[in-house]
């Protein structure tokens, strides 16, 4: 536990070590040890091994520990799950109003300080109480429920599929670079209503104006620049997006109030996002079992997102709740003004709920990836959406696709609220793009290896059973049918295009186009289009049946 000595957030001296301490008179700055021994949430230490240091804190310390943030401002790091609970959800003695934070008021914490793009008070939900947390907070909730989560699918489908056209036909690529920073932005920029305005710059000061660097504020305000832009378009000429629900939405909001949520959306859900979608690819290309699991049935995508939100949360932390008076908090005493970070990741692998940190967390959504209480993110299902959906297309395109170097040579950069996979390094066959305005029911599907193939047997195959006479209107078409089979099966398929498995049953269903090739509607006819199904009469079926279980 914390011992007497240790500089506590809301102390108010700033106590010594005792004579003999081992941190006493030693120069500590790089190994990541603030004033009288208190560890930093920044440096080399955190950035390499966020998950260690936590761990260090809960032996040191307990659920909760003193730690400090840059510029070794003082704060409380929540490492319990239960003690994250209670301190999301009880927002009369933990507040959001980060104008309670007495490091403000004493110049501890400047208005220059790299995080002040997290903890300035701006008038949004995220820092409001009460009935004006739920004033803002209906606005935003309203507005989300507005989305029409069918069409953002088909957005995301697409856009997975555009930017796997850019690196397809390379049989290389870096999925974080050229996937998964790009994607929630692309689909963010598409639902709240400014798509001409996605670019490279929007990506990276998205990025960086969370991870407390010198360059943040300048980041934050061109994110808000862009947004104001959009805010002033839509109230003068409306269009169905998320930016027009929310300037006539009945709570009334300012523009100022407006700019704000819609950072805010924008920034959330990208930042969490992006991560998802890199940490759900490496663990898919990095654990055998987990890839294994996916492939064979045994794990849809959707659970692999959860036992990845689990395991790799997209924040790994959330700043920050406020004391709103003296209290108690996992053995520690909290002065009113103090910080408190709710340590998601910590929480995540906390023994009291999870003894085993590699067990399968399978159906169980306890874990805070979203924060809980009056301030979950309400936004957490499109996140989910853009994660399984996007990762679903890119493996759908890239099936054979491969990690280019060993894990251990991955590389983080870690931060206070996220710890981001740099790159990930893949390799795959080569392939052409594909159309992507094509639906993805009607894109071509690759049937599963000859050894996978299930077939009926055809007929006569079962011994005493006579063939069915095929019709004479289908007999030309089933010939024709054999006979594009086995000369496509002869002559070999083109890489990437579908290619029919001969099978003892001759099949009269086009193979289809190769992706990418162009097809003109008006040219093919009908009869290609949908082939013609012949089918046995009901009792013919129903006599076959009979007979096949009769005869075992």
């Amino acid at each position: 536990m914390t011992t007497p000595f240790s500089h506590r957030p809301g102390s108010d001296d700033r106590a010594a070590p005792p004579p003999g301490c081992p941190a006493h008179g030693l120069d500590i700055s790089g190994m990541g040890l603030g004033p009288n021994g208190v560890r930093r949430l920044y440096g080399p230490e955190a950035e390499k091994d966020p998950m260690g240091l936590y761990e260090k804190l809960r032996a040191e310390h307990g659920p909760v520990a003193p730690v400090l943030l840059q510029g070794d401002v003082p704060a409380w790091l929540v490492l319990g799950h239960s003690e994250n609970l209670h301190v999301t959800r009880t927002p009369s003695q933990f507040s959001r109003d980060s104008r309670r934070w007495r490091a403000l008021h004493d110049g501890t914490a400047p208005p220059d300080h790299p995080l002040a793009p997290i903890f300035t008070w701006q008038p949004i939900c995220v820092f409001a109480d009460g009935a004006e947390h739920e004033r803002l907070r209906g606005a935003v909730t309203d507005s989300i429920g507005r989305i029409d989560h069918r069409g953002v699918r088909r957005y995301i489908n697409r856009h997975s599929n555009r930017l796997v056209n850019d690196f397809c036909r390379d049989g290389r690529a870096d999925l974080v670079s050229r996937f998964a920073e790009h994607l929630p932005m692309m689909v963010m920029a598409q639902i709240i209503g400014m798509p001409e305005e996605y670019s490279e710059r929007l990506v990276q000061a998205a990025r960086d104006m969370i991870k407390g660097t010198e360059t943040a504020n300048e980041s934050n305000e061109y994110v808000m620049s862009v947004l104001r832009r959009l805010v002033t378009r839509r109230r003068a000429v409306p269009e169905d997006d998320f930016a027009t629900w929310l300037t006539e939405h009945p709570a009334g909001l300012s523009d100022d109030e407006v700019s704000q949520h819609l950072r805010l959306v924008l920034i959330a859900a990208y930042e969490t996002t992006a991560n998802l979608i890199a940490n759900v690819l490496r663990m898919v290309l990095t654990d055998p079992r987990f890839r294994a699991r996916l492939s064979g049935g045994h794990m849809t995508l959707p659970e692999a997102v959860e036992q990845t939100l689990w395991d790799e949360p997209p924040f790994t932390s959330i700043f920050g709740r406020w004391a709103v008076g003296d209290t108690e908090l996992g053995g520690q005493r909290i002065k009113a003004g103090d910080a408190l970070i709710v340590g998601i990741a910590a929480a995540n692998v906390d023994p009291v709920v999870r003894p085993e940190p590699s067990a399968s967390m399978r159906g169980n959504r306890a874990h805070l990836a979203f924060s809980g209480g009056p301030h979950e993110c309400p936004g957490q299902d499109i996140g989910r959406a853009i994660a399984d959906t996007g990762v679903d297309a890119l493996l759908m395109r890239l099936p054979d696709v491969q990690l280019a170097v060993e894990e251990h040579e991955l590389r983080y950069r870690g931060a206070l609220m996220s710890r981001q996979l740099l790159e990930l390094p893949v390799t795959f066959a080569p392939r052409p793009p594909q159309d992507v305005t094509v639906p993805p029911s009607e894109a071509v599907v690759v049937p599963p290896p000859r050894e996978w193939r299930v077939a009926s047997p055809p007929p006569g195959a079962v011994p005493g059973e006579r063939p069915m006479p095929v019709p004479a209107d289908t007999a030309g078409a089933t010939e024709a049918a054999s006979a594009r089979t086995a000369t496509s099966a002869e002559a070999g398929a083109a890489p990437g295009a579908s290619a029919v498995v001969p099978t003892a049953v001759p099949t009269a269903v086009d193979p289809g186009p190769a992706p990418g090739a162009a097809t003109d509607s008006a040219s093919v006819p009908a009869s290609s289009a949908i082939p013609r199904q012949h089918t046995d009469s009901a009792p013919v079926r129903a006599w076959r049946f009979v007979t096949r279980w009769w005869k075992g």
